[in-house]
């Protein structure tokens, strides 16, 4: 799932809030993107996006001492996540990760919204060790998994190295995000294929008949 605000858009399709929280940081791969929680309104728009609060919470709290420690559960995932895929140890990051999960979670409540529907809501203000918590306690699920753990992938696209659960059938995908990183790789495969057409002036050059196109789904 992604959902956009203005010029940022947030791509939940790594299968665990975990993965979803290490896609924000710079190096998540989409070119051209830099870090994405860069302040505490980019933040809160996270959390929300994210589902970790429900629309409309109030987050009077979160201050840039948040974006911090966000950040620094981010990367004690990050490098978890990689240790499980073959790199380097994650000194320390198992201890961080335990100790935030450690904390209370805010408690859920379904209350009356305006259309008399039941709808979620927190049963009281959420701070920033609680929201860390329910972070830190889905990054100890998906490693202490099995099935999960053997579930996790990095992006094959080139200039991406995202990370995600791969729950296809027969476990054959290749990026975070088919419509993104897989369109990439198709348009460059077909590029490569055609870039040997040559005309009276040798080959043609990249957009020399227009904009490039994305190439459906199908075109391999």
């Amino acid at each position: 799932m992604a959902v956009g605000r203005g010029a940022r858009m947030w791509r939940f399709d790594a299968g665990r809030i975990c993965l979803d929280l290490v896609a924000t940081e710079r190096a998540g791969g989409v070119p051209g993107t830099g870090e994405q929680l860069d302040g505490p309104g980019h933040l809160a728009q996270w959390l929300t996006d994210a589902r970790l609060v429900p629309p409309g919470t109030e987050l009077d709290a979160l201050d840039d001492a948040w974006v911090v420690r966000f950040h620094e559960l981010r990367s004690a995932i990050s490098r978890l996540m990689a240790a499980q895929l073959g790199g380097p140890p994650a000194d320390g990051a198992l201890e961080q990760v335990n100790s935030l999960a450690s904390g209370a979670p805010p408690g859920p409540r379904a209350v009356r919204g305006a259309d008399g529907d039941l709808v979620r809501a927190l049963s009281a203000a959420p701070d920033c060790a609680g929201l860390l918590a329910v972070v830190a306690r889905d990054a100890v699920d998906l490693l202490t998994d099995p099935v999960a753990r053997s579930a996790l992938r990095r992006c094959q696209g080139e200039d991406c190295h995202r990370l995600y659960l791969d729950t296809s059938r027969g476990g054959r995908r290749r990026w975070c995000s088919g419509e993104v990183c897989g369109n990439r790789e198709r348009v460059a495969r077909h590029r490569r294929r055609t870039s040997g057409t040559t005309g009276a002036y040798g080959p043609a050059a990249p957009g020399a008949f227009g904009p490039e196109k994305e190439i459906p789904p199908g075109v391999e």
